[in-house]
């Protein structure tokens, strides 16, 4: 099993930027099976064209990729809109088992019995399965299905939601459509290290909420919510809640998680008369919530320290590819400029072959998350 070779390029039409990819990345190993192609959404109606291409240009039969607002490649990474009259590419391609991966063209909660029936009995043959996933961000049930397909495949989710156009994004090779996802199931003989990094700090405790509807929440330990954000986010804050706008949301611990792990939704509204707060979620009597707030230092740190614990479990294992899920919110605008984030990556890691794309929302496990980073690692 040889390595991946994986290329970044712009260009002001798909053929010259895929062109560019694949002179970059020299030939391929012979025996190559896979390959990843990400494009923004200047090429995002190419796609399916991009992938012919490749098909017909290389070895590689199969190819799992989709759109995203910028893309990381092996020497740093791109936006959408960095150079408006282009669009650009990320490729990496190499070899696998081919009996230890499987494709799956759209995954749709209300029918995991179909799901199985064309998949289970390739995964009954699996001890572990990984699923590298691209959502469809239009479809209104994509958190439903990615815990129903990891339940369904007992499978660790990757991934992230596609860039939203108005027209859905292809999100998986050559189908197009409109259930919620699809990718690449990875088995036993396919070895992958993850990691998970949070955009967000808490800035307080977690409390139980003791009064909502829907997707208001009036109180927090029997107290008004609003009381609580006050006392957590400082008195500047407290004095002009129009601060608090893009800077402090809300977070839902992950119960059971051993990881301090949460997931942030948005904080979309204040009731100053009330006390009370609206969330880009439902939420219900009981559950618990806790505040945090964006944080460019408190994210590269906790960048570092997955990163780091990576480092830990591959114990000098070589890493022969990524991918590399990073929401939309994260690097330029946390971080103040572009690349930071890859260039982490590597500078803890080494470098090796990477690929990845700005996401509408992260896919780890079974759930979906907000303002964090997903790096999955071929060992």
């Amino acid at each position: 099993m040889s390595g991946f070779r994986a290329a970044l390029a712009d260009g002001e039409h798909w053929g010259l930027a895929a062109k560019s990819c694949l002179q970059r990345m020299g030939p391929l190993p012979a025996d190559a099976n896979l390959g990843f192609v990400y494009v923004t959404e200047g090429f995002s109606d190419a796609l399916t064209s991009i992938i012919v291409f490749l098909k017909e240009t290389t070895s590689v039969g199969q190819w799992v990729g989709g759109v995203g607002y910028g893309l990381f490649g092996p020497d740093g990474e791109t936006r959408e809109g960095d150079s408006p009259d282009k669009g650009a590419i990320a490729i990496m391609a190499g070899a696998v088992d081919g009996e230890a991966i499987r494709p799956f063209s759209g995954f749709d909660p209300t029918n995991a019995a179909g799901f199985l029936a064309e998949h289970g009995p390739w995964l009954d043959r699996q001890t572990a399965v990984t699923a590298l996933v691209h959502g469809n961000p239009h479809a209104p049930q994509v958190a439903e299905a990615v815990a129903g397909l990891a339940a369904a495949g007992k499978a660790f989710l990757v991934g992230g939601l596609t860039a939203g156009s108005e027209t859905p994004g292809e999100t998986t090779v050559g189908n197009e459509g409109e259930a919620p996802l699809s990718g690449l199931l990875m088995g036993d003989g396919v070895a992958l290290a993850t990691g998970l990094t949070q955009g967000c700090t808490p800035i307080g405790g977690d409390h139980r909420i003791t009064e909502a509807i829907d997707n208001i929440v009036m109180q927090l330990d029997g107290i008004p919510a609003l009381s609580t954000l006050k006392a957590e986010a400082g008195d500047i804050i407290a004095r002009d809640l129009q601060r608090a706008a893009g800077y402090i949301h809300v977070a839902q611990p992950v119960l059971g998680s051993d990881q301090s792990d949460y997931l942030v939704r948005g904080l979309l509204a204040i009731d100053p008369s009330h006390g009370w707060l609206a969330i880009d979620d439902e939420l219900a009597v009981g559950d618990r919530l806790l505040f945090v707030r964006r944080d460019p230092g408190g994210a590269q740190k906790d960048l570092r320290r997955m990163l780091g614990g990576l480092a830990r479990r591959l114990e000098g294992r070589e890493i022969r590819g990524g991918v590399y899920i990073s929401c939309v919110s994260r690097s330029p605008h946390l971080f103040g400029e572009a690349g930071i984030e890859s260039e982490m990556i590597h500078e803890v890691l080494g470098n090796f072959p990477l690929v990845g794309f700005s996401a509408n929302g992260e896919i780890c496990h079974d759930r979906l998350y907000n303002f964090t980073g997903v790096l999955a690692l071929f060992i």
